[in-house]
């Protein structure tokens, strides 16, 4: 099998994992609800959001919409990319870490994309898939589904502190997805292994 397919392979096995997990949290949750899986530290907890990754957003329907673009322009670069470097057989760890970032771009494109369409709101209910009245909004306008929220310390800033003092936190405090998990440790790879990876021939 050349490279390519094998990227292609673990691209098909990481979409599949994520979408499998946001299918389900969106057909038996609502949003809001938690469940523990390890403790206080580890919880699912279902929220939506409209942006990036950790929550992010641009503001307003045209911030969805160049972000949803932006995206799929983005996901094309990167699949021409990866094709480029199986076909010039690069290191495989350069060519896992580019596959795991293609698959959490699409991952959230997809959310972004169809959602909307395919399933009902998920307040105060549980989200009905392909409902007869239709979906919560249009193509491109979907929400992306998090549930991951690692709640690892909890506390309050110093009083002397500057800006923060006394206020409360909560490390870490994000509540992220699968795919955005598979961006993270594909540019990790890429920022920690750069040089084996684009080391260049005398």
């Amino acid at each position: 099998m050349s490279l390519f397919k094998k990227s292609v392979a673990l691209i098909v096995v990481l979409l599949v994992l994520d979408q499998v997990l946001k299918i389900w949290i969106k057909t038996n949750m609502m949003l809001g609800e938690e469940f523990s899986v390890f403790g206080d530290w580890f919880l699912i907890h279902f929220i939506e959001n409209n942006g990036m990754a950790f929550g992010m957003e641009l503001e307003g329907e045209w911030g969805k919409i160049l972000l949803s673009l932006f995206r799929i322009v983005a996901v094309c670069g990167i699949g021409w990319y990866l094709y480029d470097i199986c076909t010039k057989k690069a290191p495989i760890g350069l060519i896992m870490a580019i596959s795991l970032i293609f698959a959490g771009a699409m991952g959230n494109i997809i959310d972004s994309a169809f959602y909307g369409m395919i399933f009902n709101d998920s307040y105060y209910q549980v989200a009905t898939f392909m409902p007869e009245a239709g979906g919560y909004s249009s193509f491109l306008h979907g929400k992306v589904v998090d549930m991951l929220y690692f709640p690892l310390l909890e506390g309050r800033f110093p009083e002397w502190l500057p800006m923060w003092g006394g206020e409360h936190f909560v490390f870490f405090r994000p509540v992220f997805n699968v795919a955005d998990s598979y961006i993270t440790i594909g540019v990790a790879f890429i920022f920690l292994f750069q040089r084996t990876y684009f080391m260049r021939e005398k």
